[in-house]
């Protein structure tokens, strides 16, 4: 998502700052969407989904061969609660 990218660069603390309408301009993006992302960014809920996303991503990229039960019996070893 470039949604961070076009905060960073219009920063008042950026060393050389670029307004949002010319960012988004370069990168193709709406202003609209990004200023709506920008009244409300990702949420802690989301960003815990996201992490046991990735972490099973990489339990099942590391071992193709096991399915889902595997799956979820090293995300419940780890800590993680997940429904079946």
């Amino acid at each position: 998502m470039m949604y961070p990218l076009v905060r960073e660069l219009a920063a008042a603390d950026a060393p050389h700052r670029v307004p949002v309408a010319v960012t988004c301009r370069v990168l193709g993006l709406a202003r609209q969407p990004y200023y709506r992302w920008l009244a409300s960014p990702v949420t802690d809920s989301e960003l815990a989904e996201a992490h046991r996303a990735n972490a099973l991503f990489d339990a099942h990229r590391d071992d193709p061969e096991f399915g889902h039960r595997f799956l979820l019996d090293e995300a419940r070893a780890a800590g993680e609660s997940m429904a079946e």
